[in-house]
């Protein structure tokens, strides 16, 4: 499971199939015209380096060698037809271009395409701000039980309005910041504390810079963001990574490793990073959880996480990308440890946000990689990824309350993610993407019931496979009313062999995803 910050969903009604599928031919013909795009992949970034979306992704928000510098840099590249910022400077615009010629990433562009010549001081200033929605339809193979105020099926959803700022901010400072505007659900909330309509979502705030150390080229920066993983550069670790558009409209979900989204925007975090020799990237993060009242303000239910840290959360990273030719490889590591003190009254009965004295420790270690090719008209990526989780649960197995309790005083918690994509074409690129996911653990009576079959103490479990055909019509060459608009349409499958422990019922929640993915 990986983070959707802010993703909750807003009922349209019921459709037949047949209407919805009509509906999104009407739009795939209209994005022929002209329409939008989503997450990382903004409009914003395109206005300000030139560049068409195809340069720094071969999917939605998945990001190419080129695309990784782009945000190690601090999303602060130009070169495009708009002012970087108010007060650019040709020197910063000159140093990275620079560094990008001699990393040989841009790609090469005929005159219609190619970036702006004119001096930074002869251009004009646009703000980087860009705007999102989804739509989507869901399908689930059975009717799902409770689903108020939805359906029980065939739901037609709008995911939440967002606006970005995306860009530079100065010449070395850049943000991709993220503001979401969910609308309030029908019917009574326990907690008045989630009943919220602007929500702050995923932000990366960096400042970067360059340096020559000896033999050492370097690109070194300081990310301030709130979720972890949010400021990764490969599409491996939890925040980034497939599926990229998630229905909110389907079956029970098993809980993940804490690293996979528990704490996305309930923290904040600050860290160094640096890019060495074009080769070699390491990064420290600390993250502290924020108040009670600052995630309220910030349109965060506190309740959604599992309480509160303690202390000071060390998140690290290591990666290794060598690079050949047209082949680029990564091998890297990551980690971080939660000391989390479990929340009381989640149900805000008693009008209490108290926690537990006791800490329940999380340890999760990653190891992903990923192997890119690029051909003349196509892209191949795989990918893989992951995460053992080591939990001492002192809080949930001292207390032992309710859901929160734990009849283990340590658990374990695996994730595995097995990833292909294939893109082809340029103009109206399709994207082909299956991924295979397994998640296992140990048995807990008190974290995940019992068995009623066998008595037994159930598990995590859950595997399936995932399969996405995605159009980009605007990918990579610019069309009518670039560099402000784009789209992406895609089709999701996902089957479940097994789901929280069990194989009976699991194909009931097998879920099919139509969905266009707009932004300007």
């Amino acid at each position: 499971m990986r983070s959707d910050v802010g993703r909750t969903i807003r009922r349209f009604g019921s459709f037949n199939v047949i209407a919805v599928l009509a509906l999104f031919a009407v739009a795939s013909g209209l994005l022929t015209i002209a329409s939008s795009s989503p997450v990382q992949a903004l409009p914003s970034f395109a206005r300000q380096t030139g560049q068409p979306c195809g340069t720094c992704h071969t999917d939605f928000p998945a990001l190419t060698p080129y695309g990784r510098r782009f945000k190690l840099l601090g999303y602060t590249t130009g070169g495009g037809e708009f002012r970087t910022t108010p007060f650019s400077s040709q020197t910063a615009i000159n140093a990275r271009a620079e560094y990008e010629k001699m990393m040989g990433y841009v790609k090469t562009l005929n005159s219609s395409q190619a970036s702006s010549t004119k001096p930074e001081e002869d251009k004009e200033w646009v703000p980087p701000v860009s705007m999102m929605a989804i739509v989507g339809y869901t399908r689930t193979q059975a009717d799902l039980a409770g689903a108020d105020p939805y359906s029980p099926n065939n739901n037609v959803v709008l995911s939440p309005f967002s606006g970005f700022w995306g860009g530079a901010i100065t010449d070395h400072v850049g943000a991709f910041a993220q503001v979401t505007y969910n609308a309030i659900g029908p019917g009574p909330s326990a907690d008045p504390f989630d009943r919220h309509t602007w929500t702050w979502d995923n932000t990366d705030v960096r400042y970067a810079n360059t340096a020559h150390l000896g033999p050492l080229d370097i690109i070194y920066g300081i990310t301030a963001n709130n979720n972890p993983t949010v400021q990764d550069v490969w599409n491996t670790t939890p925040a980034w990574s497939f599926p990229y558009a998630v229905s909110n409209v389907f079956g029970p979900q098993n809980p993940g490793t804490v690293i996979e989204g528990a704490f996305a925007a309930h923290v904040g975090g600050v860290g160094t990073y640096a890019f060495i020799n074009d080769l070699l990237y390491l990064e420290l993060t600390g993250y502290k959880t924020l108040g009670f009242s600052a995630q309220n303000n910030l349109g965060t239910d506190p309740f959604d996480a599992p309480g509160q840290l303690g202390g000071i959360s060390p998140y690290w990273r290591v990666a290794l990308e060598p690079h050949w030719g047209r082949n680029t490889l990564m091998i890297g590591a990551f980690g971080e440890q939660f000391n989390v003190h479990p929340w009381i009254d989640t149900s805000f009965a008693t009008w209490s946000t108290a926690v537990f004295p006791q800490t329940d420790k999380f340890t999760d270690i990653g190891f992903d990689t990923q192997y890119q090719y690029q051909g003349d008209n196509w892209w191949l990526t795989l990918r893989g990824s992951y995460i053992r989780e080591f939990q001492e649960l002192g809080a949930t197995f001292t207390n032992g309350l309710g859901p929160f309790g734990s009849t283990n005083a340590n658990d374990l918690l695996n994730s595995l993610h097995l990833q292909a994509s294939i893109a082809y074409g340029a103009d109206n690129r399709v994207v082909f993407t299956g991924q295979y996911f397994n998640q296992w653990g140990t048995a807990d009576a008190g974290l995940y019931g019992i068995d009623p079959a066998t008595g037994l103490a159930m598990t995590p479990n859950t595997n399936g496979w995932t399969a996405e055909i995605a159009y980009i019509p605007f990918g990579a060459s610019k069309m009518a009313g670039w560099p402000w608009f784009n789209a992406r349409i895609g089709l999701q499958y996902t089957y479940y062999n097994k789901l929280n422990g069990t194989t009976v019922g699991a194909s009931n929640n097998n879920t099919l995803f139509l969905h266009a993915w707009f932004a300007m």
